[in-house]
């Protein structure tokens, strides 16, 4: 199959590839089948590119790779939807990407939403954003950039 991107150009993909949201994103609804871009060159970030809009990408982040104690609690309905058993998450925790979506505005720094990451079963390819009620990640947690190399001599 193949999709043409705004901002990656010709993508060729195979079905068991796409991500499904069944329920859409918040916000994006309609937005249920994603691809995995990742980059090499632009590693740790993955891109969860729409497979229906060719204008929208969203940068991500592995969540640990923003917080490496990060926590998280699946609800027993997020467990259906990411076609997980109720019971046993911790038994499927290996499957489990659990991603962070990052915010880049022109006029402030970088953030991630910590708050409700999009958690995604790598097993079933069924994806769901994750909101932690009651924690206390922001939804606009501060990226930490590294220190730009400077070359002298």
């Amino acid at each position: 199959m193949e999709f043409l991107s705004e901002h990656f150009g010709l993508l060729r993909y195979e079905p068991e590839q796409v991500i499904l949201f069944p329920e859409g994103l918040p916000a994006f609804e309609e937005e249920r089948e994603f691809l995995l871009l990742e980059p090499p060159s632009m590693a740790p970030v993955i891109f969860l590119q729409s497979l229906r809009r060719p204008d929208l990408a969203f940068i991500t982040l592995p969540v640990r790779r923003i917080e490496p104690d990060y926590r998280f609690t699946i609800e027993p309905e997020d467990l259906v939807s990411l076609g997980l058993p109720e019971g046993e998450p911790s038994e499927a925790a290996a499957d489990l990407l659990c991603l962070a979506i990052v915010t880049i505005a022109a006029t402030e720094p970088p953030t991630a939403n910590l708050l409700a990451p999009v958690v995604i079963n790598m097993k079933t390819r069924r994806a769901r954003q994750v909101i932690q009620s009651g924690s206390d990640y922001s939804h606009r947690h501060p990226l930490v950039l590294p220190e730009e190399e400077t070359s002298c001599s």
